[in-house]
Formats: C-alpha cells, sequence, structure tokens
C-alpha cells in the first residue's frame, strides 16, 4: 500500500502557505478581515499667494509623500495660466513647480493631496540624517551657547535626552538662553547645539490635521537622528514623539515655499476628513504598487471585476465535492451546478431557477421529438445548442413585452451547458426513466442553490478577493475530501433496517 505521508504533506504545505499569505496580506497591506469597513483619508488643499511684479514667476513649494503613518493617494493643482512641473531635489523631498513667462498683481496658486491614515504605510525612502554643520559665533554668544550646552550635556545620555535637555534650557529662560534668543530664534539655537555636540538635527515643518480647519499654517518642530532612526521633538514643550494627527510636510532641510518674480509670499492650508471605503482606497494605494504586491487592486477596474466571478469558482467546486462525496447528491454533470450558480449571481435566485426550469422543460420536449429522427450525436448536440438559443431569445422578448424586466436576464445562462444538461437528461430519461431525471436534476439544482448562497456571501466574495491564500486553502479542502472513503450520509440510510432489527 503506497504511503499517504506525501499526501498529508501537500495538504498541510498547502494550508501553511495559503494561512501565511493571507495573513501577510492582513498585516503587511492593512486588508480588513471583514468587508464594508472604511479608512480615514485628509483632503488637504495648499493654498499659495504671493504679489506678482510683473516679471517672470517661477513658485516652487514643498509637498509632501508617503511617511510612516500616511500614505499619499493622489495630487491635483489648480494654477490657471501656470505650467506646471513635479520635480525631486537631489537633496530629497518632492516640490511642485510653477511657472509663468510674466504676470502682476495678486496671485493665487492651489495644490491639493489625498493621505491615506496608513499604519502600514511604507516611505519610499528613509529619511536620511543631514550632514553636521558647526558654526561659530562671536563672542558673547558663543561663551552663552558653550555653557547652556555643558548643562544640558551633563544630565543627559544620549541624543534624545540632549535634545530634550537642551529645550529645557530655553524654555527656563536662564540668562544665557534670553542673551541668545536676541541674535536668533530658540530653534535654531538648539538645532546649531546639537551639530556642535555631533547630534544631526533639523528644522521640519508639519501640519496640524483637524477637520474643517481653513487658513491653517506650518508648525515647526525638530527632528533628531540617533544613527539611521530618528524621534521628533516639539520645540516649546520638550515632548518627544510624533501625534497621530500630525503630517510632516517638508522634512529634508529644504524651504517650504520659494517664489522668484513675487513678494509677499505665504502659504496657508485647508483640510476635511473623510471616509472612504477600503476598496477604493487600496485601489488608489496600490496603483503605482511595487512588483512583489500580488494584489488585485493593481489591476485595471475591468479586470478586478472579472476576477472577483473567477475567484468564487472554487468556492462553487468545495460545495460541488462536499455534497457529492459527503453527502452522497447525484448531479447532471460534474460541475454544472458551479456554472448555474454563477447563472444564479447575476441572474438573481428567483429568476434564475424559473429560467432555469422553463428553459429545461421546453428543451426536454422539443429534444424528446429529436430523438426520432435519428441523427447522429454532433449533429443532435448542435440542433439542441441551437435549440436553447431560440428558447433564451423567446423567452427574453416575452418578458420584455409584459414588463418584466428581470426575465431578460436569462441571457446570462451558459447556453453549451444548458444544451448538454438537457442531452443528458434526455438520454437518462430514455434509459432509467423520469425517476432519475427528478433525482439528478433537482440534486443538481440543490447544489447549485448552495453554491449561489456560498458565492453571493458578502464575507466570502471579500475574503476571495483579498485574500489569494484562501484559493491554496480551498485546494488543501479540496484534496481531503478526495481522500475520503467512507460511507456517504444518503447511503446511511441502507443500513437503517439493521438498526430497526436490533
Amino acid at each position: 500500500m503506497a504511503s499517504r505521508k506525501p499526501f498529508y504533506l501537500l495538504v498541510g504545505l498547502l494550508i501553511i502557505a495559503g494561512v501565511s499569505l493571507t495573513l501577510h496580506r492582513h498585516y503587511t497591506y492593512d486588508i480588513p478581515w471583514l468587508p464594508g469597513e472604511t479608512r480615514q483619508t485628509w483632503s488637504i488643499e495648499a493654498k499659495v499667494e504671493f504679489d506678482a511684479t510683473g516679471e517672470e514667476i517661477l513658485a516652487s513649494l514643498a509637498i509632501p509623500n508617503t511617511q510612516p503613518g500616511f500614505t499619499q493617494l493622489n495630487q491635483q493643482t489648480a494654477s490657471p495660466g501656470y505650467g506646471l512641473a513635479f520635480s525631486e531635489r537631489e537633496t530629497g523631498g518632492d516640490r511642485a513647480e510653477w511657472s509663468v513667462r510674466n504676470a502682476s498683481g495678486e496671485q493665487a496658486l492651489y495644490y491639493k493631496v489625498d493621505m491615506l491614515l496608513d499604519p502600514y504605510a511604507a516611505p519610499p525612502q528613509t529619511s536620511k540624517p543631514p550632514k553636521l554643520k558647526v558654526h561659530i559665533e562671536k563672542e558673547p554668544y558663543a561663551t552663552a551657547a558653550n555653557q547652556l550646552l555643558d548643562r544640558a550635556q551633563e544630565r543627559s545620555s544620549n541624543p534624545y535626552t540632549l535634545a530634550r535637555e537642551l529645550i529645557q534650557e530655553f524654555n527656563i529662560q536662564s540668562q544665557n538662553a534670553q542673551l541668545l534668543a536676541q541674535l536668533k530664534p530658540q530653534l535654531n539655537w538648539i538645532v546649531q547645539l546639537l551639530h556642535q555636540a555631533g547630534v544631526p538635527a533639523r528644522e521640519v515643518h508639519a501640519l496640524y490635521l483637524e477637520d474643517g480647519r481653513r487658513r491653517q499654517e506650518l508648525v515647526n518642530y525638530i527632528q533628531v537622528f540617533d544613527g539611521e532612526d530618528y524621534e521628533l521633538f516639539n520645540p516649546e514643550t520638550g515632548e518627544r514623539g510624533r501625534p497621530e494627527n500630525l503630517l510632516l510636510w517638508e522634512y529634508h532641510s529644504g524651504p517650504v515655499l520659494e517664489v522668484v518674480g513675487g513678494i509677499n509670499s505665504h502659504v496657508t492650508f485647508s483640510m476635511i476628513e473623510q471616509e472612504q471605503p477600503f476598496s477604493v482606497a487600496l485601489n488608489q494605494k496600490f496603483a503605482d504598487n511595487e512588483l512583489l504586491n500580488f494584489s488585485l487592486y493593481t489591476l485595471p477596474l475591468e479586470e478586478q471585476a472579472l476576477f472577483k466571478g473567477i475567484l468564487l469558482i472554487p468556492v462553487g467546486v468545495l460545495m460541488v465535492v462536499l455534497m457529492r462525496i459527503l453527502v452522497g447528491l447525484k448531479t447532471s454533470g460534474t460541475f454544472m451546478p458551479v456554472l448555474i450558480a454563477l447563472a444564479f449571481i447575476q441572474t438573481s435566485l428567483i429568476t434564475g431557477l424559473v429560467g432555469f426550469l422553463l428553459i429545461v422543460g421546453a428543451g426536454l420536449v422539443i429534444r424528446s421529438y429529436l430523438s426520432y429522427l435519428n441523427l447522429l450525436l454532433v449533429a443532435r448536440i448542435s440542433a439542441v445548442i441551437i435549440m436553447v438559443i431560440g428558447i433564451i431569445a423567446i423567452f427574453s422578448i416575452i418578458a420584455y413585452k409584459l414588463g418584466l424586466t428581470e426575465g431578460m436576464k436569462v441571457t446570462f445562462f451558459p447556453m453549451i451547458i444548458l444544451a448538454w444538461t438537457i442531452e443528458r437528461m434526455s438520454i437518462l430519461w430514455e434509459e432509467e426513466g423520469p425517476h432519475q431525471v427528478v433525482i439528478q436534476g433537482g440534486g443538481s439544482l440543490l447544489v447549485a442553490v448552495l453554491a449561489y448562497l456560498a458565492m453571493n456571501n458578502e464575507l466570502i466574495r471579500h475574503l476571495t478577493f483579498n485574500f489569494l491564500g484562501i484559493q491554496l486553502i480551498l485546494m488543501a479542502l479540496v484534496l481531503m475530501a478526495g481522500n475520503y472513503t467512507g460511507y456517504r450520509l444518503l447511503e446511511l440510510k441502507r443500513f437503517k433496517p439493521m438498526v430497526e432489527d436490533k
């Protein structure tokens, strides 16, 4: 007897691979387990205003990209009469650049971006520490700065605690801190002293996200590096870490806004919080994703709609396998119920059942006449196919004239399968009688209805489309069912007399 170990090993590998892929999709790409979930997005509009002096205009605005906590979905601008280009500077960071030959008077340029709140966001590139820049100040500022830095270093043990202590030194408004504030802002001093201590740091510009806010301005934070990792510090309070509603707008040591040919330039922000179905958000998130992301959301929408139906077929196949092998139902054709169930999804269950019974019933009546013509099999099947097409056309016309628009959906039935079903039932009628036709026909309809209920379930449709690993699990279940050699449920009735005798 052949060993069953390879079989069990194959089934185990399929289940492990399917479960692993499913968990990977959930935890790496934030695919929810249940349908109907939404994702929070922020629509942010930046308004650039300046006074043009009648010369050539070149305006450059720093724009955000995917970063920890946020994924950029799409961006658009409104700038009539201006040329537009998106560029990336060598120091890092994306920018939107507007240009025009000449302009005068008040100007307004708009940039809009949608950001998805995404705990699994993967930035296209990690933030690199800035190069250390040590400034030599004149006296007495140099002495005051050194004394302040020395006190902070005594109470610190790493770059992060040093940044915290420096902020506290300035906040207590000591004599040295007050003297330094006369020369340059506190934030600039903190960054400069961190560089002087050998700690990479820089000023970054961020935006607090609050629903419905208008004409908001950016706030300043300090980005402190400890190797390749970094932490954000609030320069006013010394609080470490990034709040959940804080979006980094410019964090590559560059200016937020540059305008050549204009004066009095400034930028303000308006924002709205929105809830989007997760499928819409993920369609945008994966629109241009890496090759290794095997997500159906990377396909065009037309192909996505096609796969939503195709990926349900294994569910129907599993239902057929379970009902035939474990229960013992007889069907007309092996997987005809699956195709009929697909047609039910398109037509609705009641309309599909009525349409199926009418077409098959009329087909059997006409097929009984063809049996008297003694045609060859190929010609007879061809005649049945043409007959089925004619019946469907007639039923559709009658339904339309009676105002029964649901009846027109019978065109979704697979015509070739219907023709073979009629042929098989007709032969079965002739050889074994109407009783077997009712048994196999009824079994086929029952399995088709059960397959329809499973395939049309919203949770199953969601799981099969979003987690391709489910297909491996379904294959493992089919293999396990195929290995069953015990009694079918419907066969147990044969042993009922033996139990009664006891």
